[in-house]
């Protein structure tokens, strides 16, 4: 009996997991250019390109985009390719409500489940927070800053939640870069460092109050009444996502 197909099951599914592992890559780094700001609403993302990038196959490339559709973050347009999501004024003002209610529930579990190991994790995050601000390093600050909010998530172990911040962390970089009023990045380090300070008190009511300020601060400096400000050019966004 020929039972090549079974032998060969094994190799298919080691491939296959390597290929999603390799869109998943291509996905994270994509995410991290919108939080830091380096990739605008509305830039084109070119399959060969990407796969030059890196140094995938277009399959692969577009399991990547497949996916970052699916958390709204990309748009596919037939005949045209994909592109970073343009989000409307109404969309924009959903995703910042999405936010006050997720984040208001991770950080108030956040309190009541952070241990001594947690708070070095979040001090040390802050230190790098500090560091890239006294650099002038507005995009890594900015998405240092996107990081903070996943990590406090983490550490209430609400993973499906976790997962849907990560969604709407990366859609509010779009409407900031698209509505915001400042050049600055409003989710500065201060009012993280008071959440932290509240973490570790295990206060979860003083926590959620914090990061309710600090996320409506945010909300304050973005324009949603007009229309957004045109979109950045960016000549080789990509070189700035090879690995």
């Amino acid at each position: 009996m020929d039972i090549s197909f079974q032998t060969d099951a094994p190799r298919e599914r080691k491939d296959a997991a390597a290929a999603g592992d390799r869109a998943s890559a291509i996905v994270r780094s994509i995410e991290a250019a919108i939080v830091g700001q380096r990739l605008p609403p509305g830039a084109k993302l070119p399959e060969d390109e990407l796969g030059a990038a890196f140094g995938v196959s277009r399959t692969i490339v577009r399991a990547a985009l497949r996916m970052l559709a699916q958390d709204r973050v990309v748009t596919l347009a037939p005949n045209r390719g994909a592109f970073v999501s343009s989000p409307t004024v109404e969309e924009a003002r959903q995703v910042f409500h999405a936010r006050r209610v997720v984040e208001d529930a991770l950080v108030r579990e956040a309190a009541a489940r952070c241990d001594e190991a947690d708070l070095d994790r979040l001090r040390s995050h802050l230190d790098a927070e500090r560091d890239a601000l006294r650099r002038g390093d507005r995009s890594a600050a900015i998405g240092l800053s996107g990081e903070f909010h996943l990590l406090v998530g983490s550490i209430s172990g609400q993973k499906v939640l976790v997962t849907f911040l990560r969604e709407l962390i990366s859609r509010s970089a779009l409407v900031i870069a698209l509505f915001g009023t400042t050049r600055e990045s409003s989710c500065g380090s201060h009012d993280h460092a008071e959440v932290v300070e509240a973490l570790a008190r295990r206060d979860g009511e003083a926590a959620a109050a914090i990061m309710a300020d600090h996320l409506r601060h945010i909300e304050h400096d973005v324009e949603l009444s007009g229309e957004p400000r045109p979109s950045v050019r960016l000549a080789d966004v990509l070189a700035d996502l090879r690995r």
